[in-house]
């Protein structure tokens, strides 16, 4: 749950095609919800509450091999002119639900993104991100009608580094045909696996923390997994809309 990896490797997180970058390395699928008002005045705040729901009693495999609990992080990408309510303006109630948890604009430029996270998945699988909505008198590209905002929320490690290469918490395949002839405990709860293949021996490195899906004599295919896969987390992504009203509008719905 590391978003400052989509950061430093996208300018904008949401691709041409709708899907958010994150998914690029969180490979699983899991369910996300986003709440919003309906509709908001200008230069107002009002809560988009992002909902990342999963079993508490999941543990993952951690870089290190061992088992541990789930953090999550999330991405919102409101409409432009949109922002993170400034601190001096964010009702004590928000402050207080909030606490522990720093959300930041995607990066200098794109301050309608908010990103927060990795934080611990057991304590936030709610997470509100207070938005203070522009203004047309001031603001002349922000007009009064409806827009839609976009989130995307992982819970746990991903499967993908963003160098492209897979993490520990994947299912290890094989890069041979063969059949496995031994299965050797090596240091730091890593396990060699000996494949025999036309070509002689092969000996693969299962990282620590996995649990094999295969014994010595059984015959294994190029691709084919060598362990379960270990992965309890994913990634899912939502969007909702939210109108822009103009107060005169309202007034004169009142009047009538």
């Amino acid at each position: 749950a590391f978003p400052i990896y989509a950061q430093q490797a996208y300018a904008n997180p949401r691709e041409a095609n709708g899907r958010i970058a994150c998914a690029n390395c969180h490979l699983a699928q899991k369910p996300v919800e986003i709440e919003t008002p309906q509709a908001v005045l200008p230069n107002s705040i009002f809560e988009a509450v992002v909902k990342i729901p999963y079993d508490l009693s999941s543990k993952q495999v951690l870089g290190s091999g061992t088992k541990g609990g789930l953090n999550v992080g999330a991405v919102v990408i409101l409409p432009e002119g949109f922002k993170l309510a400034p601190a001096n303006q964010i009702p004590a109630e928000i402050k207080e639900k909030n606490k522990g948890v720093y959300i930041s604009p995607y990066s200098s430029t794109a301050e309608n993104i908010l990103v927060v996270g990795p934080i611990a998945g057991d304590k936030h699988q709610e997470i509100i991100f207070p938005v203070l909505s522009p203004d047309p008198a001031t603001n002349s590209e922000v007009n009064f009608i409806k827009y839609p905002i976009y989130v995307g929320a992982n819970r746990g490690r991903g499967q993908v580094y963003p160098t492209g290469e897979k993490s520990n918490n994947t299912a290890f395949t094989s890069t041979v045909s063969g059949q496995v002839i031994s299965i050797e405990p090596q240091e730091k709860g890593k396990i060699d696996v000996t494949i025999a293949t036309a070509n002689g021996e092969v000996t693969q490195t299962v990282p620590a923390g996995l649990e094999l899906s295969v014994k010595v004599k059984d015959t294994v295919k190029v691709d084919q997994p060598l362990t379960l896969d270990p992965n309890v987390g994913g990634f899912g992504q939502e969007e909702t809309e939210i109108v822009l009203q103009n107060p005169n509008r309202v007034k004169g719905m009142i009047v009538f």
